[in-house]
């Protein structure tokens, strides 16, 4: 029996691989459930982990590098629409077209949720990426905030850092900044009048946009070192199959009618507006069923100047990992 870190936060989906339910096959798993952000700084600096959840525009720049240090499998813990996710000072934002020509703030350049709004913003809405001066750095505390990973953006990326002594949120409420591409909310928003939502209908414009596109955007994929895959190279479809059976019993979880597994009274309301909107297996793992998603995302970290190349889907994970086997 092979023992594997895995590190990842705690979400539904996992839950079954968190608690034992769900073991892979050959392999004792040391589940860490650790917030999304530290994951990702330990094992993007340290390769701590085996096995662990990383942003996939992250995973994606470690391609960049001759000998990348991660091979990924199409297991997508997060997802989330992100029109909701960019926040704006209402004094000088009303439409999205009041972006071109403003400054914009993000923790991050390279984090996902960035990379997808600005590539919407440009296809959906006429903002071109570099038609705004982003500027980086912490969003709601204080004291600098590095990315990840080394950038080398072309020169019409217009990039500085926020001053010391402040923050994104404080920035956008004082109006120093006109909007926020962002995941998490500036405190700022809900106590300062002039903090807003680019979207407020955000629900009907997210519905819009998949029935449109079909794109239920990706945040997350699973990644594993490389060293340790190529050592066990069977651990991959060992980890796909555990993964896709831990989201199965999510999706029965919510839709348990004898009692409810979590605490929204009109869960199954829910789920059914979802699947209305969404179709059955809005959450599914898989290359193919997820083409569509992930080379749309890609066309936008080659476009952003993050990705040197510009990838297909297949370049991202373990060749066949989830491919059917005939009986």
């Amino acid at each position: 029996m092979l023992r594997l870190s895995l590190a990842c936060w705690d979400y539904d989906r996992v839950h079954a691989l968190q608690d034992g339910r769900v073991r892979p096959e050959g392999i004792e798993l040391d589940f860490l459930s650790l917030r999304v952000e530290e994951t990702f700084f330990r094992a993007l600096r340290g390769h701590e982990f085996d096995v662990c959840e990383l942003s996939l525009s992250s995973y994606v720049l470690t391609l960049n590098a001759e000998n990348p240090p991660f091979v990924a499998i199409p297991v997508f813990p997060s997802r989330f629409f992100r029109h909701q996710s960019i926040y704006v000072n209402t004094d000088s934002i009303r439409f999205p077209s009041d972006l071109v020509g403003k400054r914009v703030g993000t923790p991050e350049f390279q984090m996902t949720a960035g990379v997808w709004e600005r590539g919407i913003l440009a296809d959906e809405y006429g903002v071109p990426i570099d038609s705004v001066e982003y500027v980086t750095g912490v969003l709601n505390e204080t004291g600098r905030r590095e990315e990840k990973l080394a950038l080398d953006l072309p020169d019409s990326i217009r990039l500085s850092t926020v001053p010391e002594g402040t923050n994104l949120s404080e920035m956008l409420a004082a109006g120093e900044i006109d909007a926020i591409y962002t995941a998490p909310a500036p405190d700022s928003f809900g106590r300062s009048p002039k903090v807003g939502q680019l979207f407020p209908d955000f629900e009907t414009v997210e519905k819009d946009y998949f029935g449109r596109t079909g794109i239920f955007p990706i945040m997350h994929v699973v990644a594993i070192k490389r060293q340790v895959w190529e050592e066990h190279p069977w651990i991959a479809r060992s980890l796909m199959k555990a993964f896709d059976e831990s989201l199965r019993i999510a999706y029965d979880d919510l839709r348990q009618r004898s009692a409810l597994k979590v605490m929204l009274p009109w869960l199954q309301q829910h789920v059914r507006s979802t699947i209305d909107s969404l179709g059955e297996g809005w959450w599914d793992y898989g290359l193919q069923r997820n083409r569509h998603v992930l080379d749309t995302f890609l066309r936008y970290s080659y476009e952003q100047g993050l990705a040197k190349r510009r990838l297909e889907p297949e370049d991202l994970f373990v060749p066949g990992v989830d491919e059917a086997i005939p009986i």
